[in-house]
């Protein structure tokens, strides 16, 4: 078993917007991304640049593959996010770092999900799809909420209090009724008639919390705080009440760096740390309940770690 400590990312760059500055600054990323203590990176609502998904090969970042979804639900909006997804999934299939595909988040481009059989026939439909070209890797239906198929239910929940993080999530029975009682971000979980069959849990997205260290800036967040003190505090607070639930398989925080108007990253727009490193690393690699002989602590931990030199990978021709 292996711990799932993600950090969401929207790879937008002050100078060049969703085009990397060069080959150097995507593997910085990636470096940044390890240093504060992630062993993966959810690459938000953005097909990422091959460059940076071979770093992540290179350097050992897990990544989660996500499509850019479409504002609207129209025959055009099908058969374009169908083509071009698809070209996704053959033209990143190869990349070992890649172990899960998103192709919906949030019910975007499919609002009516819970009223129009039409809409879940699509992500439905979408989901057999990808699972049809990719039988190796999980894939999730629609992140977030209104599940209706998935290999992992993905929650998004934004509550800023640990407790209440315990409160929801803290035993297997807490999320249970979470799933089926509470709607963290007002959506229900799972869509009605639809039930989970032994899927693993995941708060997908969560955190967000808000700090912008420029005076007289405008902030934004999901909870806001004054000072890097108040920050470090409760980034492990809510951390630290998610790694104690046993029912839990994994997070991502939201997120790497602040982008435009949403200031609750750990850095900067300019890939400038809010916070100091070592301790934000320490907080995320913390020992989980669910699994206490996680891989990723321990190699974390490891003072003498021997890379893979040799290797047996199945790839496909493209």
């Amino acid at each position: 078993p292996y711990y799932l400590r993600m950090v969401l990312e929207q790879g937008y760059w002050p100078q060049s917007h969703l085009a990397a500055p060069g080959d150097e600054a995507l593997r910085r990323e990636v470096e940044l991304i390890k240093a504060l203590g992630f062993n993966g990176v959810r690459i938000h609502q953005k097909v990422e640049d091959p460059r940076f998904l071979y770093w992540c090969d290179r350097l050992g970042l897990l990544v989660w593959g996500e499509m850019a979804n479409a504002y609207i639900f129209s025959p055009k909006a099908i058969q374009r996010l169908t083509r071009e997804w698809l070209a996704v999934l053959e033209r990143n299939y190869n990349h070992p770092c890649i172990v899960a595909w998103v192709p919906f988040n949030e019910s975007w481009g499919v609002s009516n999900l819970a009223r129009d059989p039409a809409q879940r026939h699509y992500v439905q439909a979408i989901y057999h799809l990808t699972k049809a070209i990719d039988t190796t890797r999980p894939t999730i239906g629609n992140d977030g909420w209104e599940h209706l198929v998935s290999d992992i239910y993905g929650i998004h929940d934004y509550t800023f209090n640990g407790s209440t993080i315990c409160e929801r999530y803290g035993s297997a029975q807490a999320v249970e009724k979470t799933l089926h009682e509470v709607q963290p971000s007002d959506h229900a979980v799972i869509l009605p008639g639809h039930r989970r069959e032994g899927e693993p849990i995941m708060l997908t997205e969560c955190g967000g919390i808000g700090y912008r260290p420029d005076a007289n800036q405008p902030w934004f967040g999901y909870g806001t705080v004054a000072d890097s003190e108040a920050f470090l505090k409760k980034y492990e607070e809510l951390i630290d009440a998610i790694v104690k639930s046993p029912a839990i398989a994994g997070f991502c925080y939201t997120q790497l760096t602040d982008t435009e108007q949403e200031t609750n990253g750990l850095l900067t727009a300019g890939r400038r740390p809010k916070l100091d490193i070592a301790a934000v690393r320490s907080i995320t690699t913390r020992t989980t309940a669910a699994i206490p002989e996680d891989l990723n602590a321990l190699v974390q931990n490891a003072q003498n770690v021997t890379p893979f030199t040799d290797a047996s990978i199945e790839t496909r021709q493209t």
